[in-house]
């Protein structure tokens, strides 16, 4: 068993960092999409696999909030300012 799934089995989703719980999540997903299991462990996965997301969401909320929070002025002030993530660049992807 790899560290991450122990990680998973002996860890509260809600005390995992982002990154752990992320891994968890896609080690959740992949479980799901290649595994035959029964119906039970499936909705196991399931729920625990949404607990999982919301961690992430939690914890991307949480981080926004301090980059809202970190940002000044020219004079020194604080304040705060939605996030806003630029396009992704598209003129160098191929289909």
């Amino acid at each position: 068993m790899s560290k991450t799934a122990k990680t998973g089995t002996t860890t509260d989703p809600g005390e995992m960092s982002f990154s752990d719980a992320l891994t968890r999540l896609q080690c959740v997903v992949e479980a799901m999409e290649t595994e035959d299991l029964p119906l039970e462990t499936l909705l196991a996965r399931y729920e625990e696999g949404m607990k999982l997301v919301r961690v992430c969401e939690a914890r991307l909320a949480a981080a926004e909030l301090r980059i809202q929070q970190l940002e000044q002025d020219e004079a020194g002030r604080l304040h705060t300012r939605p996030l806003t993530v630029p396009p992704a660049e598209t003129s160098g992807a191929r289909p």
